[in-house]
């Protein structure tokens, strides 16, 4: 009924209507997750999914406008380690780029056609440095010849015309960050072995150049069995500076004559797990200062450093920053807030200004989807094991309806996957999406996340499929003793790690009414046979040894716990995945389907693990918030 005096309609939660459709979230939002300089002109590369998941690199230049830079036959992503990242470089207005589908690695002048540099097949590059006197790209080289499921990664040298390609180190399990001193004598790089990942232990190299660039001689500088680095950057004085955790904290560090010197130290984050590579937190910017962003309470901050010691706060309105770059006392990074979508801006010192270059969505410039927005909010919550965990909530919202005043919101448990990663408090359209329906959303930053030191995310050692269910299950009681949300209501989602967590917490506990796992992993015996190298030991720190320990990796999987899941469960697999494959989703289906619970799941053609394509996150979309709507009622389930 309208309800005059507020102007509102009052009706249940999550049965409002909202103008923030599936349809206007594909149509209007692109990602944005990598960008670059090149003198004055920036590029940034652009992930469309009106054009199938399409990656084109896009130049801005000084004062615009953007023109596409990729032919569209082309599309700019590496599968080094699956998860890629830094697929592109930008040196003296040409382009050189990883393209998807063969994974050749390419060279492009502006308005000319690609042109294969690669000599080698069945190999990926990502992650590449100028080699100027050289004339050559020194990068990651992932080499699938001789085993597609453990290939052979080195740091190698391609000549820029395609005359060559030589292997400069190699004999460790990964390597990134290759970066070339300012003199171009040395080059430093990040390795490490399995089992480890690189947010658990790395290790930095320097190795000296000869005449003919290769390595003649190398010297570690860095690294050990607790400690993970991340970065490595030289400064135009040819000094090396590097992040690392060795405190307990990722902070920021220097190296100059074998002597190691605490550049900024607090307990903050300046580093973030490697699941892409080509990351960057912080980059010099003239005049012997260093801008860096770190991750404090849950917001990232920028601040820079001067020569002196001092440091400058920045004041600016992003609360998430990545992809730091700097140059002629101009600062280029990827940014967002909780009411700004992702975005590309430019900020210069003096005096200090922001200008954003390109948006991931225009949707919050309109003043009526604006106006539907849930501003979130950063909450501590008590766990299991006399421990605190996080989380951002996000309360119903929507100016047009009101719910009964008796009535409290259907909840809806987010897992970030990783499971190394973080909740993020940027502008996220598809919480939105559930908010502005009348659902409450809470973000979940479990034991393990990133952001809050190392003890933080050793809370997951040989713990995963626990310590993550106990703080997703936490932070549903607590919002419900905090009258934010129903507690017959409460419905939990994930992607891939996420997507576990998900189905763990279906099976394992009985919290939850509902829950939707995307590209999740059901039995973990066959991801730790049937994954890619990068991932392939990952289980031996987040469970334990296998196959020594094959009973913990039993207990743990939802697939053998079937029998106790009551609740309705909706699956949204890609069939390309080579990271969680198909086979998991099937498994954990068949089963499901035999038990005679409501079943949903919606196996995409042509994705991979995370989905792309316009028509199918629009679909995904649409069929949780029926699959939920449909048997989320008030007082329990329907069916």
């Amino acid at each position: 009924m309208p309800d005059e005096s507020f102007n509102t309609t009052v009706a249940p939660y999550g049965s409002w209507r909202s103008p923030i459709t599936a349809d206007l979230i594909v149509a209007d939002t692109v990602d944005l997750p990598e960008v670059w300089l090149d003198g004055d002109d920036v590029y940034w590369c652009e992930g469309r999914p009106k054009e199938g998941g399409r990656f084109v690199v896009v130049k801005y230049g000084l004062d615009g406008p953007a023109e596409d830079v990729t032919p569209p036959s082309f599309n700019v992503r590496t599968r080094v380690h699956e998860y890629g990242g830094a697929a592109a470089l930008v040196r003296e207005g040409t382009v050189y780029f990883a393209n998807f589908a063969d994974q050749k690695l390419y060279r492009q002048a502006f308005g000319e056609s690609p042109q294969a540099i690669g000599q080698t097949a069945q190999c990926r590059y990502a992650d590449a440095v100028f080699d100027g006197a050289r004339r050559r790209l020194i990068l990651v080289r992932e080499d699938h010849r001789v085993s597609e499921s453990q290939p052979v990664n080195a740091i190698a040298a391609v000549a820029i015309d395609g005359s060559s390609e030589v292997v400069l180190v190699e004999g460790n399990d990964f390597y990134s960050n290759p970066r070339l001193s300012p003199d171009g004598r040395k080059l430093a790089w990040l390795t490490w072995n399995h089992p480890h990942m690189p947010w658990v232990t790395t290790e930095l190299w320097v190795g000296e150049l000869d005449q003919a660039g290769q390595i003649a001689s190398r010297r570690k500088i860095a690294g050990s069995q607790t400690e993970s680095l991340f970065q490595p950057e030289w400064s135009p004085e040819g000094i090396l500076h590097f992040v690392s955790d060795r405190t307990g904290w990722w902070n920021l560090y220097r190296e100059s004559s074998g002597e190691i010197e605490t550049l900024f130290s607090k307990e903050a984050e300046f580093g973030q797990p490697l699941w892409n590579l080509g990351a960057s937190t912080y980059a010099f910017v003239g005049g012997g200062r260093i801008v860096c962003s770190y991750r404090e309470g849950g917001k990232t901050r920028i601040t820079v450093l001067d020569s002196a010691g001092g440091q400058r706060e920045l004041d600016l309105s992003f609360t998430e920053v990545s992809n730091l770059l700097a140059a002629k006392g101009s600062i280029l990074l990827r940014g967002g807030a909780p009411n700004e979508p992702a975005c590309i801006a430019r900020v210069t010192l003096e005096p200090l200004q922001c200008k954003v270059l390109r948006k991931a969505s225009t949707i919050a410039e309109n003043a009526e989807l604006r106006a539907c927005l849930s501003t979130p909010s950063l909450l501590e919550f008590p766990t299991a094991n006399a421990k605190s965990a996080f989380l951002w909530y996000y309360p119903p919202h929507n100016p047009d309806f009101a719910a009964p005043p008796d009535e409290l919101p259907p909840l809806v448990i987010k897992c970030h996957g990783g499971p190394t990663a973080a909740a993020s408090s940027m502008l996220d359209l598809r919480i939105q999406f559930w908010t502005s329906r009348g659902f409450a959303v809470a973000d979940v930053d479990y034991g393990g996340s990133s952001g809050y030191g190392r003890e933080y995310r050793e809370r997951l050692h040989r713990q995963w499929g626990v310590v993550d269910v106990q703080d997703c299950t936490s932070a549903a009681k607590f919002l419900a003793e905090k009258k934010l949300a129903d507690p017959v209501r409460a419905a939990i989602t994930g992607a891939s790690a996420g997507g576990y967590t998900t189905l763990c917490a279906l099976t394992f506990g009985d919290y939850f009414k509902i829950g939707a796992s995307h590209y999740g992993v059901a039995d973990l015996e066959t991801l730790a046979s049937d994954t890619h190298k990068f991932e392939s030991h990952y289980l031996d720190w987040l469970i334990g040894k296998y196959p020594e320990e094959r009973q913990t990796y039993i207990d743990r999987s939802p697939i053998h716990a079937t029998d106790r899941l009551k609740v309705p469960v909706i699956l949204f697999q890609g069939e390309e995945d080579k990271i969680v494959p198909p086979d998991q989703a099937e498994l954990i289906a068949g089963s499901i389907r035999a038990k005679g619970l409501p079943l949903g799941y919606l196996l995409f053609a042509k994705e991979d693990h995370g989905f792309r394509i316009a028509e199918n996150i629009k679909r995904s979309l649409e069929a949780e918030l029926y699959f939920y709507s449909s048997l989320l009622v008030r007082g329990g389930l329907r069916f």
